[in-house]
């Protein structure tokens, strides 16, 4: 399954992972599940990597599908794992910086938990959420993150990917609180399953719309193991 949205072309994969075509180019977020995951698919050109978690990182997923010409980007906690098996070029980027690969605008957001602790599933500064941008138009993903402030205060965000699993990252309410906050003009949820079992996006969906009924909310089948 995937979905048309004018200029960028969604492909979920399964959970976190996702293809995106999008101006000729084509970029992996968190690719796991083997290379048969991406099968049919086109070779990478951007792969971004969120969290040093097995759901986003897996070094023989990588091994398969990137390529001479990939640039990688990962937080400085990924780049001590990675072996010369993975081809391409990799960059590391920290919360709050900004670069240029593939023709696209990239900044590091922070994910991380609230309330902030040691022990936290995701610590500030681990790991990244990342807005993409080309030709004005701004791409969000979240990554592993509570509806934090960083999160709020996003601007012109014209698609949104917003996790929400409990008790990994944030409830299917304070997803919304934070999308409302932010108002992109589209939003998916993503990355929602939990130790119970998948969130609930219908909800999610019904709280974003009576909150903000101009915030489209597009629902993709993100667990095709698991939804047939």
């Amino acid at each position: 399954m995937n979905n048309e949205n004018k200029d960028v072309q969604i492909i979920p994969i399964e959970h976190a992972s996702m293809v995106l075509k999008w101006g000729g180019k084509v970029i992996y977020v968190d690719p796991v599940g083997g290379a048969g995951a991406f099968t049919g698919q086109l070779a990478p050109d951007l792969i971004l990597l969120t969290d040093i978690h097995p759901d986003h990182f897996d070094l023989k997923t990588l091994e398969s599908v990137s390529k001479t010409k990939t640039d990688i980007i990962a937080a400085m906690p990924l780049a001590y794992l990675f072996p010369d098996t993975v081809a391409g070029t990799l960059y590391v980027m920290k919360n709050g910086q900004h670069t240029t690969k593939q023709g696209f605008k990239l900044e590091a957001v922070p994910m991380y938990n609230l309330p902030e602790k040691a022990d936290s599933y995701h610590t500030k500064g681990r790991g990244n959420g990342y807005i993409v941008e080309s030709k004005g138009k701004r791409v969000y993903i979240s990554g592993d993150t509570s509806d934090t402030p960083e999160m709020e205060n996003l601007k012109n965000i014209d698609i949104a990917f917003v996790c929400m699993n409990l008790p990994y990252t944030m409830s299917v309410e304070e997803a919304a609180k934070g999308v409302l906050a932010f108002k992109p003009k589209q939003v998916y949820p993503y990355h929602y399953r939990g130790t119970s079992g998948l969130s609930d996006i219908n909800k999610f969906k019904e709280l974003v719309n009576k909150g903000d009924p101009n915030i489209e909310v597009v629902l993709l089948n993100w667990y095709p193991k698991l939804l047939k």
